[in-house]
């Protein structure tokens, strides 16, 4: 049996120990099924919501948002990433403002974005973008940062300028950073999505179907059901990238891996 697949049933059977034990306890009247719903109740909910044409809609609303920022995130990120690793001296002076910019929650600025944007779509993207959008800045700076100098210098010996240099060298040495980066900004942008569309008003989506079923008083199963495939694609979500990006860099992964730095 491989690695993956022996984390694959563990994952699975830890699943269902615990959906056990909570079925086990609510049965038992350990916890009030008024505060949380038997897991089997969830699980018929979560099957009743795959045949739901409404929570589809939802879902394929919030993966449509979700690949626009996403792309856009990568339109800008890595462009600005190679330039702030190419030149130190314009990282350094950038680097006050990235660092006082990211932590701030990008759900807080759902207001103010609105106001600005004034259209749900748009300020949704602006919105997963701003949240997303540091994990591949970064990461694609210090992958130019990692590229070998005498690769570099070579090139410009024989007489290649800075863009042939950034196109030839720079640019395929950083790709696994990121790639990287990217799986990591496509987790962040689906979960930021989900909650942009949670607390806002008039926008679709998932999170919008969830503060529907909360307004609407109804079935709490249905709302953890709601959570459940939430996790669910975000896990695939990440799978696929993951996947990808193994695929894709496997010299990579080689490489890093033999020097203790890759699992």
């Amino acid at each position: 049996m491989t690695a993956g697949l022996r984390k694959a049933y563990l994952g699975a059977a830890g699943l269902v120990l615990v959906f056990g034990a909570a079925q086990l306890a609510l049965w038992a009247g350990r916890v009030s099924p008024a505060t949380f719903p038997l897991p089997s109740a969830v699980l018929g909910s979560a099957a009743d919501l795959a045949r739901n044409a409404s929570f589809l809609a939802s879902v394929g609303s919030t993966m449509e948002v979700w690949a626009l920022a996403l792309a856009v995130t990568v339109v800008l990120a890595v462009p600005a990433g190679l330039l702030l690793g190419s030149l130190a001296w314009a990282e350094s002076a950038v680097r006050p403002v990235v660092e006082f910019v990211r932590p701030v929650p990008a759900v807080v600025l759902v207001p103010l974005v609105l106001l600005i944007v004034q259209d749900n779509l748009r300020a949704e993207v602006v919105v997963v973008v701003l949240a997303s959008i540091w994990p591949v800045l970064l990461n694609t700076v210090y992958g130019v940062r990692n590229v070998d100098p005498l690769a570099k210098e070579t090139l410009r010996a024989f007489g290649f300028g800075p863009a042939a240099v950034a196109a030839r060298v720079s640019l395929p040495s950083t790709a696994p950073f990121i790639a990287t980066g990217v799986r990591i900004a496509a987790s962040f942008a689906f979960v930021v999505a989900v909650a942009v569309e949670l607390i806002g008003t008039g926008m679709a989506g998932i999170g919008a179907f969830a503060a529907q079923e909360e307004n609407g008083a109804a079935n709490m199963a249905v709302m953890i059901a709601v959570a459940v495939w939430s996790g669910l694609i975000g896990l695939a979500v990440n799978g696929v990238f993951a996947a990808a990006e193994r695929r894709l860099f496997r010299w990579h992964f080689a490489l890093t891996g033999a020097a203790g730095g890759q699992p």
